[in-house]
Formats: structure tokens, sequence, C-alpha cells
């Protein structure tokens, strides 16, 4: 064994060992700071916290994929609103809450950053790392990010003439912090998701987590002795509109998702389903829309018989969808609209409200932060930001940035829609086409149910948009590199017999 060989083996020996010492010293650093957390705090929440926080920090400086895997989990299986009577362990966490509101963490009041943002800044450390130490050498180019940095700039601007207006910085913190999730999502998920393999890791985290939300409303129903009591619902309000995506997989989960979608009792969820079926009919190609419709005229059939008979059955649980889209159809009407009619008069009268602040200024807006006018006075509803952010959220951006801003967002969201058709036509492969085909749906069931509700403020709506908006580069990406590379096998295979031709006739 040469000199050098040996210098070399000792060198990975040293190495190994001082990992080894310094795993040893980080184990129990670690340790000491829980116990003196533990013996100070006297909470074991607070303790588990800070475990958890340090294992995330860990694993994200190790793997910022395995970071993120662990980031869009969070953000899924713990809840931003919930029925509170029912106090699930996922809310008792408050992960969407601003650090000063925290009940296991000591007051301070700069805390205005929440667990979710502050994991997004670790995401972006972490690959700015991983990029200088070169353990990711390739950028990702991002679609459409010009009219992105327009929008997002756009939102800034009208969050400052918002306070220049007069408005409060919290509750305009509060309207746009989702959006900004979505667009800084919207540009480092392509950085991070590069692979099929990571791809199908971020829909097995949402199959997963979608799973345990429907199980989890469906414990609810069955607590309340199969009724929904006196909740409006069950489950997370965003949650029927995550449950809107490996096919196997998904047609055995497909009763506990039936069913925790319906706990869920979103009309707008409603709405953004068949919406979002029409939309992937319309993207599929001509022959399989003819094959998907021999079973699907049946069903439309049985569907229909289904709302005549269950109609006007008002207090039948069997005919609970039929009764939600009925008050969705006849909102006016007291006896047709049954229980959902105080809630339809309170935005239509709110809608009302809207209208009328927006003709005083219809160009500008009146920015974030700043109430919309009241002419009709509301009644109080357990929503503490109700007189700056209205249900109907596509409303909500014209009156928050006028007719200038709402250009803006319905040019972003048009081109987003556009991108991925052109993405979805582009590609061969079968499973990227479905994952494409979802993208495409998401963007167009957030806009639907943002008509209806209060979706495009709520965080996790917008993260699990912004996650897969940003698949679409990768997307592209590896299809077309297998586009390629199918083409370029083709071409050998195709080349092969004239060769053996040539040979032979020599």
């Amino acid at each position: 064994m040469s000199y050098t060989e040996l210098r070399q083996r000792l060198s990975v020996v040293n190495d190994f060992q001082c990992q080894r010492i310094g795993a040893y010293i980080l184990v129990t650093l670690v340790s000491a700071a829980t116990a003196f957390i533990l013996i100070k705090s006297e909470s074991l929440i607070a303790t588990s916290a800070f475990v958890v926080a340090l294992a995330v920090v860990f694993l994200t400086l190790y793997r910022v994929d395995w970071g993120f895997y662990i980031f869009f989990g969070m953000v899924l299986l713990f809840d931003q609103f919930y029925p509170f009577q029912l106090d699930p362990i996922t809310s008792r966490v408050h992960y969407f809450w601003n650090l000063k509101q925290l009940p296991y963490l000591p007051h301070f009041s700069a805390g205005v950053m929440n667990p979710l943002g502050l994991q997004l800044l670790l995401l972006f450390m972490s690959w700015l790392l991983s990029v200088s130490t070169r353990r990711q050498n390739r950028l990702q180019h991002v679609f459409n990010w010009g009219i992105a940095l327009i929008f997002l700039l756009s939102v800034a601007g009208w969050l400052g003439y918002g306070l220049h207006e007069g408005g409060i910085f919290l509750r305009a913190l509060w309207e746009i912090r989702a959006l900004f999730y979505f667009g800084f999502l919207f540009f480092l998920v392509p950085q991070i998701i590069q692979t099929k393999k990571q791809i199908k890791n971020i829909v097995w985290i949402a199959i997963i987590i979608m799973t345990i939300k429907a199980l989890q409303g469906i414990q609810n129903y069955a607590s309340l002795g199969f009724t929904f009591g006196n909740y409006t619902c069950l489950t997370n309000q965003e949650d029927p509109v995550f449950m809107n995506v490996q096919r196997t997989t998904m047609i055995w989960l497909m009763l506990p998702m039936v069913m925790g979608y319906m706990t869920g009792q979103r009309r707008a969820a409603f709405a953004g389903f068949f919406v979002s079926l029409f939309a992937l009919f319309i993207l599929l190609p001509g022959d399989k829309r003819r094959k998907l419709l021999k079973p699907l005229l049946p069903l439309l059939g049985v569907f229909a018989i289904y709302c005549a008979v269950f109609w006007n059955d008002a207090g039948g649980r069997l005919g609970l969808p039929v009764q939600m889209i009925k008050s969705g159809i006849f909102e006016n009407s007291r006896s047709e609209s049954g229980a959902r009619y105080d809630s339809n008069l309170y935005r239509l009268e709110e809608e009302y409200d809207i209208a009328q602040t927006i003709r005083t200024k219809p160009i500008q807006g009146i920015g974030f932060g700043v109430k919309y006018d009241q002419p009709i006075h509301l009644p109080p509803i357990p929503f503490p930001l109700r007189a700056w952010i209205p249900h109907n959220e596509i409303l909500w951006v014209m009156l928050k940035m006028g007719s200038a801003g709402f250009f803006i967002f319905w040019l972003f969201m048009d081109l987003l829609i556009f991108r991925g058709v052109m993405v979805f036509q582009e590609i061969d492969d079968p499973y990227l086409k479905a994952v494409c085909a979802a993208v495409i749906v998401a963007v167009i069931n957030q806009m639907v149910v943002s008509y209806f509700d209060l979706q495009l403020t709520f965080y996790r709506n917008m993260v699990f948009l912004g996650t897969m908006v940003g698949l679409l580069p990768t997307i592209s990406a590896i299809g077309k590199a297998r586009k390629k590379e199918n083409s370029r096998k083709d071409s050998l295979h195709f080349e092969e017999p004239e060769f053996v031709d040539q040979q032979g006739v020599e």
C-alpha cells in the first residue's frame, strides 16, 4: 500500500470519527436543551414543538426536498380554521398562527410571522445552501415568471396604497399573506422538485393526508350520531377542495373520500367539482372522451333520477348533496334554500356592499388593510376579518386592487391555465399527463370556489395551488426529455434494418 493510499484511508476514518463525535455532541446538546425547556415551561407541547422544529431544521438542511415534503404534509395536515368546538389535535398545534399568539411560547409583540412562514424561509435558505455548495447545479426555468413577478409587485404596491389610505397593517398582512405564499412557491417548487420520483412523492403525500382528513370528518360525523348537529361543516372548509388527485389507490379510497367530502358541506366545493369534471373532460383526447361517454351518460341519468327523488327531502341524510345544490341555485327562496337561506342572504347583502364600494374607486380599488363600506350593515359572524375580506374573493380582488389589478390577476391565472394546456399537449408520459391535468383542474377549481367562498386568503389553499402550479416546469422538462429520448431510440431502431440490408447487399 502506498503512502498516498494509506493517507486517504486514514482521512476517511478520521472524517467518520469526526462525524460520529459531532453527532454525539449534537444529540447531547439537543437532549439538554429539551430537558431545560421541559423543566422551565412545564409544557409537553412546547417541548415537543422544540424537538420537532429541530428535526425539521436538520432534515431540511440535509435534503431540501425532504424538507419540502415535511412542509407540504404539515400544511395539508394542520388546520387553519376548524369547527373549534370539535377541537381535534390537528387544530391545537396552531401551525398557522403568528408566533406571538402561540399559547405554548413566550409572548413577544414582534412575532408577526407564523411557523409556516418560518419553514418557507428555511426551505429557501437550504436551497441557497445546496446551490452554493453545488449539491444542486440545475436551475429550472419558470414559466410565466414575468407576469408572476408583475402580479406580486402589484400586490405589494396595493398594500402600500392601502396603508397610505389608512389601512391597518396586520389586517392587510392577513389579506395578502396567502398570495405571497403562492407566489413564493411558484418560483421555489421548480427549483426543489425536479424528478418524476419527487413528483410522485408529492402526489402520495397529498393522497395520504387527504385520506386522514376524510377519516377525521367521518369520525366527527359518527361521534355526532351520524348527524351534523349544529355544525355547518365537520372538516376544514377547504378540505373538499383538495379532495377534487395513483388510480388504483384512489379507487380503494373512493368511499372514505366521498364521505369526507360530504362532511365538509361546502356548496362552493360542489360547484368547483362539477366545473373541474367538465374541464377534465375537455382536456381528454377525442377518442378518450367518446370512450368516457359510454359509462358517463347512464350515470348522469341515475344522478338525474336521484335528484328528482330527493329534491324535497330537506331533512334526510341521503339527500344532502341535492339540498346543497338546490340551496345554491334557489338562493333567494327560504322554502327552497332551507337552512342555507340566512347564509345566502348574508352573501347577497355582502356583495351589494362590495359593489357599492367598488363604484367609489373602480380603477385603483381601496387597497389592502382598508375596510369596505357597508351601506347595508352586515350581521356579526364568527370571522374577525369580515369587514376586510368578503366571501366572494374574486370580487375581493377588484375591491382591493381595482380594475387594473383585477386585469393583472386574471391575466396571470389565464396564462397559467394556457401554459398547463400547452404542457399537457407536449408530453407523452401517461403519469405526467395525469398530474398536469390535475394542475390545470386545480387552478380552475380554485377560481370557481373562490367566487363562492373564502379561498384566496386561506393559506392551505394557496400553498397547495402554488405547489401544484410549481410542478409544471418540472413536468414539461421531464416530458420533453423523455420524448427526445424516445425519438432518439426510434431513430436508431429505424436505421438498424437499413444497415443490415446494406450489409446483405454487399
